[in-house]
């Protein structure tokens, strides 16, 4: 006899619901299981512990020849990361769903709107009331809406608190404000931009789905790994004196990132 308690008359005892699962893609450049251990080997080592127990889509679109799913798939294992899903054409792809591994689709996602001054005639002008004018009159018209205008982007997402060890925050199709300390192990993901406005000494990835135009800010830089649109740094070594814990900018050139003081 079941000890579990029972649920209400005409309710199932489960449900399908929606969700987004964020991970990690893996992208191979080439079948060979030699190489793509020893590069698994070197990102990692490179990454410490950011990518530690974080789901994962092999992307191998770019390889033609048979990849040696297994020893991949017990590569990856080994480094705590859990495969979830695979990319792949033809041969690659059944042989990858004999070993157990989901085809999914990834869908690119709609790059985020370039944001740009608007021209000074489109600004309102809200002015007080004169004296022989009452102030609902002064109030601009209400204009009608126009179809053309896209959808808002959504408001930035704002931490009013220091993030310790451990902690991680992830600003989903948008920026990511942190007023306060990014301590050491706290892990900070947007979609967009990332501005801290206090010591940064943690981990930061900025452009998590691919913008290259993401950038990172902070009024106080010395961080443990810095990351854009997947191409990322990890500090091993002191910065330099004219970077380490002043304001700057880290943003993307070319295939490298670039830190730049801010001021200087």
């Amino acid at each position: 006899m079941s000890d579990s308690p029972p649920t209400r008359k005409g309710q199932l005892a489960l449900d399908f619901k929606s969700a987004t699962l964020y991970a990690l893609r893996v992208v191979l450049h080439s079948h060979e299981t030699a190489d793509l251990i020893a590069a698994l080997d070197q990102r990692m080592r490179d990454a410490g512990s950011f990518f530690e127990n974080e789901p994962v889509v092999i992307d191998a679109t770019q390889v033609n020849q048979p990849v040696d799913w297994d020893a991949l798939v017990q590569a990856l294992v080994t480094h705590r990361l859990h495969p979830v899903g695979v990319v792949a054409h033809e041969g690659n792809l059944e042989s990858a769903k004999s070993c157990g591994l989901v085809a999914v689709d990834l869908a690119n996602p709609a790059p985020r709107p370039t944001s740009t001054p608007v021209a000074d005639k489109d600004v309102p002008v809200v002015a007080p009331p004169t004296e022989n004018q009452s102030p609902s009159s002064a109030a601009p018209e209400k204009a009608a809406a126009d179809p053309a205008i896209a959808e808002i982007a959504p408001a930035a997402m704002v931490i009013n608190r220091q993030l310790r060890s451990g902690q991680r925050i992830y600003a989903r199709n948008t920026d990511l404000i942190v007023i306060g300390v990014v301590s050491q192990g706290a892990e900070i993901i947007a979609d967009g931009n990332i501005h801290v406005y206090g010591p940064l000494r943690g981990k930061a990835m900025a452009g998590a789905r691919g913008d290259t135009s993401a950038r990172i800010f902070t009024t106080q830089l010395d961080p443990e790994l810095l990351a854009i649109a997947g191409v990322y740094r990890v500090i091993e070594t002191r910065l330099d004196s004219t970077l380490l814990n002043q304001p700057t900018i880290v943003q993307l050139d070319g295939d490298q990132l670039k830190i730049t003081a801010l001021g200087k």
